[in-house]
């Protein structure tokens, strides 16, 4: 009998998958160093010139600048919320629990467009400015749901009866929490602020309500694709974007093991 076998159905559709996510973000780097503003091929030769003109743009570093401002202020605090309400819902038996997590993921499944649209108008009741502080506040929102998942997951496996020996040992129940609990769970902390810095880093249709004149790089990029000479800029800054972002998320993910790992071995 011949030891060929052919590829299974699940194999081929695997393989178009891949084909399908990974073929563009190729494409992508590609003609970053492409020498033309044309995305053609054949190429026309390689060069960095691109990568050049984006540190030479004032407004993109201030793109830049307000992307990261809003992407950090915004994580930590939907890190902080993440975590209280994490801890509410894991150590506590909370009248209307169901209900509340029911609400909290709401901006999952909201699609951003008509989220955006409902907090510009909310904002503009309660007299909330156009600006990076309205997208900060609007990141938060959708940040919480992530990070309140990824802690909760740690928790669960965390066993409880360490926060009632410190507690037995003389500590107050917020002393077991900042001395046991929360460096016990630092790598899900970290891990869940990463994740809610890249959804802030790379969210573009809230922003695009919100920012006002405070442009963030998602809102930048996309109006200077009206002008096809800066194409090629955009493009080496988008796989600029996506190294840093995909490197982001396999470090949030190392983390995430990482922190459930002592669970398992428990």
């Amino acid at each position: 009998m011949s030891n060929h076998r052919f590829a299974s159905p699940g194999s081929i559709y695997l393989l178009l998958v891949y084909l399908l996510l990974y073929t563009p973000i190729v494409l992508l780097f590609i003609f970053s160093f492409n020498n033309s503003t044309s995305l053609v091929f054949p190429l026309k030769g390689f060069t960095l010139q691109w990568y050049a003109m984006i540190f030479k743009n004032p407004e993109l570093l201030k793109a830049v600048g307000n992307s990261l401002m809003i992407g950090f202020g915004s994580s930590l605090l939907a890190t902080i919320l993440g975590t209280m309400g994490a801890i509410a819902i894991v150590r506590f038996k909370l009248a209307g629990r169901s209900i509340f997590l029911a609400v909290s993921a709401l901006p999952l499944v909201i699609p951003y467009v008509i989220f955006g649209v409902s907090l510009l108008i909310l904002f503009n009741e309660i007299g909330i400015k156009l600006s990076a502080f309205a997208a900060g506040l609007a990141h938060v929102i959708i940040s919480i749901p992530y990070a309140l998942l990824i802690i909760s997951s740690r928790l669960v496996g965390f066993p409880d009866n360490l926060e009632e020996a410190a507690m037995d040992l003389g500590a107050s129940y917020w002393g077991a929490l900042l001395r046991v609990t929360i460096p016990i769970c630092s790598p899900a902390l970290l891990a869940a602020f990463l994740l809610c810095f890249t959804i802030s880093f790379d969210e573009y249709a809230i922003a695009s309500f919100l920012v006002g004149t405070d442009a963030t790089l998602p809102v930048y990029l996309f109006s200077q694709l009206r002008f096809p000479t800066r194409l090629p800029m955009v493009v080496a800054l988008a796989a600029i974007l996506m190294s840093v972002t995909m490197t982001v998320m396999l470090f949030t993910e190392w983390l995430r093991r990482t922190g459930q790992s002592p669970a398992r071995k428990g």
